[in-house]
């Protein structure tokens, strides 16, 4: 543990350190790198200010210090009965963002999007949310700072879902099942297929439209962006220091990503000590075989939703018109990744590995089992590769550190784990060649001809 006097008082902003310079993102209608005026329909100017910004730290305001202290710092726990459990030598170490209100890593940033937006005179926010773990997160800053949430909830989840469903109700949003009748990008879907389960690109589109559409009402994306890799950085910060309180420097890092906020976070503020040769360490980003776009996607521009609204990003994408199968993780149904971590990934500082359904699930209860907190299917996936890090460190004799984030629990997604001991689950493997038909028409994008 450390002390609320060690907690972070900065974000650590790693385009500061970054080996070249990252990709632009581009206006669709200029074919030019997007400027601020672009972004004022639906960010804050202090956010767009972080977004664009090379400062190397960003000094937090107290106002949300003071919401912060609710829950942080958070324990480094040393997984010992999982070490047991599995006969390896590997130390294994988790970073619990579980224990904020919201159960997740997503209030790190959800507090300080709403603060910006509060004192700039926004009235509303509207995001999308997968899981619900951002979607809850959003509505309790929103409650903390007198401002109304809307959310736009995957129909697939928002059936799956219905706790965390409550939970934003609960803290004084509205949520939606997307694709709704809405918005103009949700009847559009809705037109092509009435029953589409919906996905993370779509939510966003009804989110942006909405948000772009009302003069008191900004947008809130709870990952991809640099400003909210930014707010997560203070999950690595504090790992930082109580790694070094306990004697440990990382051989493995470990987090699963739909968007990457969660291993953005919990791995850029290493990236510096590993460019300069301070550590050696591995660094994983684990995501389901149902969603493969580190593993399997094009480094490419994409739209980050669905309608096109957004400007192109460049990542590893899948292709915005991709359609994830239901999976439980419904925070890692999205098409692309946050740019600065498909960065990493391009320039081989990130390594990438994907898993299915059953495997994550089967690594969930051994953890539950061992150390008795139930992880969010989206957290499991960390855990399984942790799990097999662990496991090659009993067949090569090997003392490793393996640390992982442990981005949310799962007492929300019971029914998923019904499901898991009812032998009810699917393993989903996206088909090689249906990938490429959506890969393919990103190719066409003329932003990508062009590059």
């Amino acid at each position: 543990m450390l002390s609320e006097k060690d907690m972070p008082t900065a974000w650590y902003n790693i385009l500061s350190d970054l080996p070249g310079q990252m990709p632009p993102p581009i206006n669709p209608a200029t074919g030019k790198p997007v400027e601020a005026k672009d972004l004022l329909p639906i960010f804050p100017m202090g956010l767009i200010q972080q977004e664009v910004s090379t400062e190397k730290w960003i000094e937090i305001p107290q106002e949300i210090l003071n919401v912060y202290k609710l829950w942080r710092p958070t324990p480094l726990v040393r997984a010992y009965e999982l070490e047991k459990y599995l006969k390896t030598p590997a130390r294994i170490y988790y970073k619990n963002e579980s224990v904020s209100p919201a159960g997740s890593h997503k209030p790190n940033t959800a507090v300080a999007q709403a603060y910006y937006n509060k004192i700039e005179g926004v009235k509303r926010l509207t995001t999308e949310t997968g899981a619900g773990q951002w979607g809850s997160a959003l509505a309790f800053a929103c409650n903390i700072f007198d401002l109304k949430c809307t959310i736009y909830m995957v129909k697939v989840s928002y059936h799956q879902k219905p706790f965390r469903r409550s939970l934003m109700y609960v803290w004084g949003a509205d949520v939606y099942p997307s694709p709704t009748n809405i918005t103009n990008a949700g009847r559009k879907i809705l037109e092509k297929d009435p029953d589409s389960p919906g996905s993370l690109g779509i939510a966003i589109s009804e989110a942006v439209e909405d948000a772009a559409t009302h003069s008191d009402t900004k947008y809130s994306l709870g990952s991809v962006l640099n400003h909210v890799l930014l707010h997560q950085t203070i999950v690595g910060l504090e790992t930082k220091k109580q790694l070094e309180l306990v004697g440990e420097k990382p051989d493995v890092l470990i987090g699963c990503v739909g968007g990457g906020s969660n291993f953005g976070g919990f791995v850029i503020p290493f990236v510096p000590d590993k460019l300069t040769g301070k550590i050696n360490t591995k660094f994983l980003a684990v995501e389901p075989t149902a969603c493969p776009s580190l593993t399997k996607g094009l480094y490419l521009y994409d739209f980050g939703d669905t309608a096109g609204l957004t400007p192109f990003l460049k990542m590893y994408t899948l292709g915005h018109n991709f359609i994830p199968p239901k999976i439980h993780a419904g925070g890692l149904r999205y098409h692309g990744d946050a740019p600065i971590l498909c960065y990493l990934v391009y320039k081989k500082i990130v390594d990438a590995v994907a898993y299915p359904q059953k495997a994550v699930f089967d690594a969930a209860v051994t953890f539950a089992r061992t150390e008795g907190i139930l992880p969010a299917p989206e957290t499991a996936h960390a855990i399984k590769a942790a799990i097999d890090e662990a496991i090659r460190c009993r067949e090569t004799k090997e003392e490793k550190c393996i640390v992982f984030n442990f981005s949310g629990h799962g007492f929300f997604d019971i029914s998923a784990y019904d499901l898991y001991f009812e032998d009810k689950l699917e393993d989903f493997e996206y088909p090689d060649e249906e990938i490429k038909k959506t890969l393919e028409e990103i190719k066409k994008l003329p932003v990508n001809q062009e590059v």
